[in-house]
């Protein structure tokens, strides 16, 4: 089959995934065989791809936001030709303390799709059956990529954050994910106030129905009742601190930040304000967040590029040149 390999991390300017062809890939037990429709890029793809992640192991195919058919290891719950999704949550060891007490999000043995196993920038890809979703419908390939994590996490980032419906809540970024959680912000009428780089994302985000729009450390004109960062920046996360109310929650969506520079404990901390991470995501985020995007009819800004330019579609992620996600199709 045709992927796109990782031999040794660098930066996306050099170009260092190769398309090469590879060993078809064979079904075992616990495990389906996908057809690849269609494979979202994840600023995480990223930081695997220009080693801010340390490898796992190399010749790795990146890639977690999978559309595809069920091929081969079909079950009742996935029959042959079923089109499902796959994320980033490509399993876990469901033994460990966490796994026990529901928060799989923080499985002290987890698989990760595209990092530690194959992932979806191929003609094919292998997923753990107890680890894919049906999609709904509603939700065609193209579109249904993006959803499958920066969706999802996106999705669960307004869960940590404690968001409840009528409040203001500000996103500090709009990429991939923000805007798609704008229109789950939207849908429980809250205000959003966005703060992000480049004229064409504060241009999205008003044309989604961003209440209010500024530059990417701009202090909103009223105090937030929750902030989500989605760019790997301290200085972002000082900024959402800076608006919160007294009470208030910051939702960090990031695997990897910069730093975080030294701040005023009595100014933007105290008041009970509080940091919050997030981390990974849950089978059950993925099930509730797809149930509710075929509901609202989430349509996300999506970009295509064909296999052979997988290098190129990170290079676009990495350099804010494209409004939204982009997708790849083999």
């Amino acid at each position: 089959m045709k992927a796109a390999v990782l031999t040794s991390p660098r930066p996306i300017s050099e170009r260092p995934l190769q398309i090469n062809q590879v060993p078809d890939l064979q079904t075992k037990l616990g495990h389906v065989l996908l057809r690849v429709r269609a494979c979202g890029v994840c600023r995480t793809d990223l930081h695997i791809v220009e080693g801010d992640l340390t490898p796992k192991h190399s010749g790795i195919i990146p890639g977690h936001q999978i559309v595809g058919d069920v091929i081969d290891g079909a079950t009742a719950e996935l029959p042959q030709g079923a089109r499902v999704g796959v994320s980033w949550m490509g399993g876990t060891d469901g033994t460990c303390l966490y796994c026990q007490r529901g928060m799989e999000n923080l499985c002290d043995a987890p698989t990760f799709t595209g990092y530690s196993v194959a992932g979806g920038y191929a003609e094919y890809a292998l997923a753990r059956a107890d680890f894919v979703f049906p999609l709904p419908a509603a939700l065609d390939d193209l579109h249904a990529a993006p959803l499958l994590c920066a969706g999802i996490i996106g999705f669960r980032s307004l869960r940590v954050a404690g968001v409840e419906a009528g409040e203001r809540v500000g996103l500090f970024g709009f990429g991939a994910s923000a805007h798609l959680a704008i229109a789950v912000l939207r849908a429980w009428k809250c205000d959003v106030y966005v703060s992000t780089r480049g004229k064409s994302h504060r241009d999205l985000a008003a044309s989604l129905g961003a209440t209010w729009v500024g530059s990417e450390t701009e202090k909103p004109p009223v105090e937030l009742d929750r902030a989500i960062t989605f760019a790997p920046s301290g200085d972002v996360v000082i900024a959402a601190l800076g608006s919160l109310r007294k009470g208030g929650v910051v939702a960090i969506n990031a695997i990897h930040l910069d730093r975080i520079p030294e701040f005023d404990y009595d100014r933007l901390l105290w008041g009970e304000r509080q940091l919050r991470s997030v981390t990974n995501m849950t089978r059950a985020d993925a099930r509730d967040f797809l149930a509710l995007a075929a509901q609202i009819g989430l349509q996300p800004r999506v970009t295509v590029f064909p296999l052979d330019q997988a290098n190129e579609a990170l290079l676009a992620v990495k350099n804010d040149a494209i409004d939204g996600a982009a997708v790849i199709v083999p």
